[in-house]
């Protein structure tokens, strides 16, 4: 889509990876967020007031994939901020009930803006290209921008300024790593990956996380030894081995990811104040053991939570400017 909005504003914008976004971009959604989140706690705790400003409006959430998360925090954040939310799933099967071209071209027509869930990222390209209203990616296989903007905001509230931040991620180089990496780059932290032999990530996603490091004094790293990949990391992350799409490669994935498991001796090996992080959904007792999710060093929660604050202020942004 296009859009004549000024380049301040990210009204009317796709967000289709993390590399849509400009640093100065991300912290006007974060300054939202924390706004949102402040609002969100006053609600919760003394039933303070709730501003409104997406009355009116509404999402079609288009779901491939399952999700709990990424579902529940946008159709919630989208009521709560006075709009109403769409969930379609078995409904429509892009492709082959009808082409992504058909459904675009229908949902403009009826609501302010998509999230889309899928599989191959050149649906939500597609999605964007045919639609006049925004398209947000909401997981694909190569991309999972929403969840790596609330994990960094989740570590912008714990650290502040990250620059020079470590975070390494342990396991494989997939959708949330790339987008991390991307996010990570533009604000100047050090995002590590430890992977096994032919599951590194896509080549291409680092090439340009690398020309975003650049001006920043942001950094990427690999190597496939875990406990040395994650020595002096502020931030030891990890995400299923096998994720939705890639179960016929289970078994071949819990053996070459044997030795990545984020457990108490690899969190000690960061450091003594290194804090966890996951994705979600865990698989406990393979990537991660419950010891680490639910003990004192975990922060799984919060970035959990903060899904919520970050997508509502996403969506007031892209919606309301």
């Amino acid at each position: 889509m296009t859009t004549t909005a000024p380049a301040t504003s990210l009204r009317g914008r796709d967000l289709l990876s993390a590399a849509d976004l400009t640093a100065a971009e991300v912290e006007r959604i974060f300054d939202r967020a924390r706004d949102l989140k402040a609002e969100d706690r006053a609600r919760r705790e003394t039933g303070g007031p709730v501003t409104t400003p997406l009355a009116g409006r509404t999402l079609a959430m288009l779901f491939q994939k399952p999700s709990l998360r990424t579902r529940v925090t946008f159709e919630a954040g989208m009521n709560q901020l006075g709009g109403h939310a769409v969930y379609l799933t078995e409904d429509v099967v892009m492709g082959a009930r009808e082409s992504v071209r058909d459904v675009a071209r229908n949902l403009e027509r009826f609501v302010d803006a998509i999230v889309a869930r899928t599989g191959p990222h050149e649906v939500v390209v597609e999605l964007a290209a045919q639609a006049s209203v925004p398209v947000i990616n909401g997981l694909t296989l190569r991309e999972h921008p929403c969840q790596a903007l609330a994990d960094i905001f989740t570590l912008r509230e714990r650290y502040g300024d990250l620059r020079g931040r470590v975070l390494a991620f342990v396991g494989d180089g997939n959708n949330v790593y790339h987008s991390l990496a991307l996010f990570g780059a533009m604000l100047g932290m050090e995002i590590r990956l430890a992977h096994p032999t032919d599951y590194g990530p896509n080549a291409r996603i680092v090439e340009r996380a690398r020309e975003l490091a650049a001006p920043t004094g942001g950094r990427l790293a690999f190597g496939d030894d875990p406990t040395e990949m994650v020595r002096g990391a502020d931030v030891v992350y990890t995400d299923a081995w096998t994720s939705m799409g890639q179960e016929a490669q289970a078994e071949a994935r819990r053996d070459a990811f044997a030795r990545y498991r984020v457990d108490d001796p690899l969190l000690d090996a960061a450091g003594p104040d290194a804090v966890a992080m996951h994705c979600l959904p865990a698989h406990r007792g393979e990537e991660i053991t419950s010891a680490v999710m639910d003990g004192p060093r975990s922060i799984i929660w919060e970035q959990s939570e903060n899904r919520l604050h970050v997508q509502k202020a996403l969506l007031v942004e892209v919606l309301a400017g």
